[in-house]
């Protein structure tokens, strides 16, 4: 199996861009095409979870726009033959950039083009003060 072929790396990259600038664009009709119009895509979010596309396009569809200044780093993709890669990044926000978010996405490709058949959203818990400790 090739491992990280450099022209699907670069699909992939160019995907996963286009999918961000959706992200903070808030717009949902392009992040719809981004996933796989299925009842099995799945998406775990930071206090959520959607299963199939339906649900996925709800809950997107309801929510607020991200705040302004999303920061991404440390992004790593990771391409397994020519049709399926997951890239996971972090994220961070000026108002919160000591707290990074943590996304990854997986991606194959259909006859149709390169979709995401699951992603996970999470950020990690605040930390425990001394009288979290104590208790």
């Amino acid at each position: 199996m090739d491992i990280d072929r450099p022209d699907v790396v670069a699909e992939i990259a160019a995907a996963f861009t286009d999918y961000e600038k959706a992200l903070v664009a808030g717009d949902v009709g392009a992040l719809d095409a981004w996933f796989w119009p299925s009842e099995r895509v799945t998406r775990f979010g930071v206090a959520d979870h959607q299963t199939g596309a339906a649900q996925l396009h709800a809950w997107r569809a309801a929510q607020p726009p991200l705040p302004p200044g999303r920061r991404l780093f440390d992004t790593r993709i990771t391409t397994f033959g020519p049709d399926t890669a997951t890239v996971t990044t972090m994220f961070d926000y000026p108002d919160a950039p000591d707290r990074p978010g943590r996304q990854s996405q997986t991606w194959v490709r259909f006859p149709d083009g390169w979709r995401i058949v699951h992603a996970h959203v999470s950020h990690p818990l605040p930390a425990a003060g001394p009288a979290a400790a104590n208790s």
